[in-house]
């Protein structure tokens, strides 16, 4: 992305000049599902960003333009709700959330463009809010610490988006560093950054571009099912609040009796656990093949125990198991559709591309979309 032609195009449209910024989108390295029960989470900011351009107004109204939907959406910083546009709800709702803490915001126009691939699981929503959120804080000079634009961001879809998720995305998007990968308490916010050094290697992404109707629903019942485990567990062991809490001995006595189901799903959550702090050390040893492996069992994890994959992703995986240049691949997200992560040899991934492309059309008449990405640093100014 250029700013100057940023700067051109929003004084086009508004004729002023505005301060820019950039927030990247995210991949998630490994650990899955375990975010909302209280575990370690690995996501790393990536080279597709959303870009924003800001000025303020001399009214107290607020202009909006998506590139993407070459739309306008226009409203009052004094009687902030929901749009009927559902991109502008991503930017009201960070702007909402900032009233909500006592700041002080006036009329602004504001301009969103990027290059995050849109529906592929890459946070493109968590970029947004958390390029608005630290735009708005440039453009009033509001001071707000880089963890409460997260927490802000993560409000904001949760209210005006009306999707409950998890600190990761936004966290991700803010606290990114090129060549890291962040390891993130989820329960306690702390975090430290791990050495991604893919010497030779790059990110592959492979998009399915499919998203089948289950996910919402499967999404629910793993939450609902996670916590009832913990329920039982803490019959016994009143210490216990989430699955962080537990160990496989305890499910085993205390969950498996009475529902198997509830037990497979709360021991991969368990295990996940374990495979992200394995994980971890690997990647501090420099050992990627190790990451791969732990990144081929996660998958077989979700896919046959916690049950959020589909055949589109599980194709994609198989596909890459015997390739001796594919270190580790996985599906990515909450499942049901999205991207797989595939660590390949760089001078293979054209070739591996072309191959796959053709296999999976055959095999489902769809078109597979795929990036290569690497890691970035998070949100900040763009000039």
């Amino acid at each position: 992305m250029n700013a100057q032609h940023l700067k051109n195009t929003f004084k086009k449209l508004f004729n002023a000049e505005p301060i820019l910024v950039r927030s990247p989108g995210r991949i998630n390295i490994i650990g899955e599902h375990t975010d909302y029960n209280g575990g370690f989470v690995m996501p790393a900011a990536i080279d597709k960003a959303i870009y924003v351009a800001i000025s303020k107004r001399e009214d107290d109204e607020i202009h909006l333009f998506s590139e993407s939907y070459q739309q306008f959406d226009i409203s009052s910083i004094k009687s902030l709700k929901k749009s009927e546009n559902s991109w502008a709800n991503y930017i009201l709702g960070v702007a909402d959330q900032l009233k909500e803490r006592g700041h002080k915001l006036g009329g602004f126009n504001f301009y969103i463009d990027g290059d995050v691939p849109l529906g592929a699981g890459l946070s493109s929503s968590a970029a947004v809010e958390c390029a608005t959120g630290f735009a708005l804080d440039q453009l009033f000079l509001l001071d707000v610490p880089k963890i409460d634009i997260a927490l802000i961001a993560q409000k904001a879809e949760q209210t005006f988006a009306g999707v409950n998720c998890g600190i990761m995305d936004q966290f991700a998007s803010v606290f990114g560093k090129k060549d890291q990968a962040i390891m993130l308490d989820c329960r306690s916010m702390k975090h430290v950054y791990i050495p991604l050094k893919l010497d030779g290697y790059k990110l592959l992404l492979l998009n399915t571009n499919v998203k089948h109707a289950l996910a919402d629903s499967a999404y629910n019942k793993r939450r609902a099912q996670c916590e009832q485990g913990v329920a039982w567990v803490k019959e016994h062991y009143p210490g216990v609040n989430t699955l962080r809490d537990v160990d496989l001995s305890m499910l085993e006595a205390h969950v498996k009796p009475k529902d198997e189901e509830v037990f497979t799903k709360c021991s991969f959550v368990v295990k996940e656990i374990g495979r992200l702090l394995t994980a971890a050390e690997q990647l501090e040893n420099g050992n990627l093949q190790g990451l791969g492996n732990l990144m081929f069992e996660t998958h077989e994890g979700l896919s046959k125990d916690y049950e959020v994959s589909c055949k589109e992703l599980d194709f994609l995986v198989e596909a890459v198991k015997p390739l001796d240049y594919v270190l580790g691949a996985r599906m990515m997200g909450g499942g049901f559709g999205g991207c797989t992560i595939n660590i390949v040899k760089e001078e293979k991934i054209v070739g591996l591309i072309e191959e796959l492309s053709s296999k999976y059309l055959l095999q489902f008449g769809l078109k597979l979309d795929a990036y290569t990405v690497q890691t970035d640093n998070g949100t900040s100014l763009f000039n």
